[in-house]
């Protein structure tokens, strides 16, 4: 399994923050079945709200696209930009969670 740090960059058109609100319940609640599947390690948004990150556990690229794939918020179009990353976590807690 190859852990990658995904940053997702929102739309940031007006009507866009208001999109974000009304679809970021199932996009939680999509990220809540994903960390229980434990798939995703940790997410949140940077400060300010326009961008987040995302660490993901994924066989590879194409595993990890086609979950990324069913987020709410890629279907309702509020992602501008997706940057993934190989990241490995050599110290600390998710280093001992990408070996699980």
């Amino acid at each position: 399994m190859t852990v990658f740090a995904v940053e997702y960059r929102y739309v940031s058109a007006p009507e866009g923050a208001a999109r974000l609100d009304e679809v970021r319940p199932d996009h939680r609640a999509w990220l809540r079945e994903r960390a229980e599947s434990g798939d995703l390690l940790a997410s949140g948004p940077y400060e300010g709200g326009a961008k987040a990150l995302l660490i993901f556990r994924a066989e590879d690229r194409a595993a990890l696209d086609a979950v990324l794939a069913d987020d709410p918020f890629a279907h309702a179009s509020l992602i501008a930009e997706t940057v993934a990353t190989p990241w490995n976590p050599i110290i600390g807690r998710l280093a001992d969670a990408a070996t699980v």
